[in-house]
């Protein structure tokens, strides 16, 4: 895809109990990208609601703790409600450096890329000094090998919470078919491969600190099982057509999202 006029940004910001992390979050975007913002709060149970009002930022809540698919769901239908040429998605947690977003858009704009991906992991040193914990560097690495090489992608980590979509991969992915939990971000991955999108990252500098948000180890376990599901039904679906909601997208005739 050729290069085009400067695209219309939007950052949108899937919060949950964000209160303490919110204001450095969004005080580190470059503010020469002149984008606009969108927070959806997902049931929080402290300030974040209030912060973000504080801070004039456009959101809306969901009346529960829906998930965090279920967050992007909504960030990603506010994004298509407005005019957007792209979107990027921050947690709301301090733990990526926001810093490097015009680094993130750049192939996007460009016409090199429809998906950029913030990658945590350039080496294992600064992942673990950075705070990144053990089990979960090595699970990161374990699958991220696992993905490029079935995927056929060569990208440094799948699993990051700063990306960069064009707005023509939000219109053709159908992620409203994914989960509410948080095997969403891989299942949107997976999807847009098989959907022939360009996919590429950045290095991404992360922190890790008792504010930023985190799952367990049971969660990550989950993760990484529904993860190792979600490749087998891209394998089927490209190796013997067996197409399940996850692949048929909306503009090839699927079923409607």
């Amino acid at each position: 895809m050729s290069p085009g006029p400067r695209e219309k940004l939007l950052i949108v910001l899937p919060a949950y109990n964000a209160e303490k992390t919110l204001a450095a979050t969004v005080a580190s975007v470059p503010k020469d990208l002149n984008a606009d913002f969108y927070l959806v709060d997902d049931g929080s149970r402290d300030g974040t609601v209030r912060l973000a009002r504080e801070l004039g930022l456009p959101h809306e809540s969901h009346p529960g703790n829906l998930g965090y698919g279920a967050n992007q769901k909504t960030c990603y239908r506010r994004a298509l409600a407005s005019d957007a040429g792209i979107v990027v998605m921050i947690h709301p947690d301090y733990q990526y450096d926001a810093r490097m977003i015009p680094a993130l858009i750049l192939p996007i704009r460009l016409g090199i890329c429809d998906v950029m991906l913030g990658n945590r992991v350039r080496t294992r040193r600064e992942a673990l000094e950075g705070g990144m914990p053990l089990y979960k560097y090595l699970a990161n690495r374990a699958l991220t090998i696992l993905e490029n090489l079935l995927l056929g992608q060569n990208l440094g980590e799948f699993h990051s919470g700063m990306r960069a979509y064009r707005r023509e991969v939000l219109e053709t992915v159908p992620w409203q078919n994914n989960s509410d939990g948080f095997v969403f971000d891989q299942q949107f991955l997976i999807q847009s491969t098989f959907l022939k999108f360009r996919i590429g990252d950045v290095p991404v500098p992360a922190k890790y600190f008792p504010e930023a948000s985190s799952i367990g180890f049971l969660r990550s376990a989950q993760y990484g099982i529904q993860t190792l599901l979600t490749l087998a039904s891209y394998l089927l679906a490209r190796n013997l057509g067996l197409k399940r909601r996850l692949f048929r997208s909306p503009k090839d005739g699927g079923p409607p999202s």
